[in-house]
């Protein structure tokens, strides 16, 4: 067995089910014969190049040991599945056990899961998720910007200057 590390891309629409995402990251490696040692949201961050029409990327790290011929079926899994945008997994023979298992951060992954999966019922129940077309509303002025009509400023000059009569007409001709 040797330990691995892995950096799996997903989609934020499919992060919104990220207990889901990890609970199959999970189930992947274990049923090729890898056992998972740690596993944390690394970053959610702008991708270098549109990746399914994707310009945002959630990334999640794992620390796993398998057999070396685990990898291989590994990425095919990835590559198959829809949830999935990338798969990157190199060998981690630089770090100890008790190192990989200090990054373990699947509590922390369960708090995020549970909080955007509320976030996105709420979303669905405002109804939020339709497209509108057009500019968007424009916001209403708060409470202390908006001045009552009566108290309302004059007309501002403008900047142009005004138009000055010729010297020496000050007398209309007849």
């Amino acid at each position: 067995m040797n330990p691995y590390e892995g950096m799996f891309l997903i989609s934020q629409s499919v992060a919104v089910d990220l207990q889901g995402v990890a609970d199959e990251i999970a189930d992947m490696i274990s049923r090729h014969g890898g056992e998972l040692i740690a596993m944390t949201k690394w970053d959610e961050r702008r991708l270098a190049y549109e990746i399914d029409k994707q310009k945002r990327g959630v990334y999640i790290l794992t620390f796993f040991s398998a057999p070396g011929d685990t990898i291989t079926e590994l990425e095919r899994d990835v590559n198959l599945s829809e949830r999935f945008m990338r798969l990157m997994v190199t060998k981690a023979d630089h770090l100890t056990m008790e190192q990989m298992q200090a990054a373990d951060g699947r509590e922390a992954l369960a708090t995020e899961a549970k909080l955007r999966a509320e976030r996105a019922q709420e979303e669905e129940q405002r109804g939020s998720g339709t497209v509108t077309l057009g500019a968007p509303p424009k916001p209403e002025p708060r409470a202390e910007e908006a001045q009552p009509e009566s108290e309302a400023p004059a007309e501002a000059p403008s900047d142009a200057p005004a138009e000055q009569a010729p010297a020496g007409d000050d007398e209309p001709q007849s």
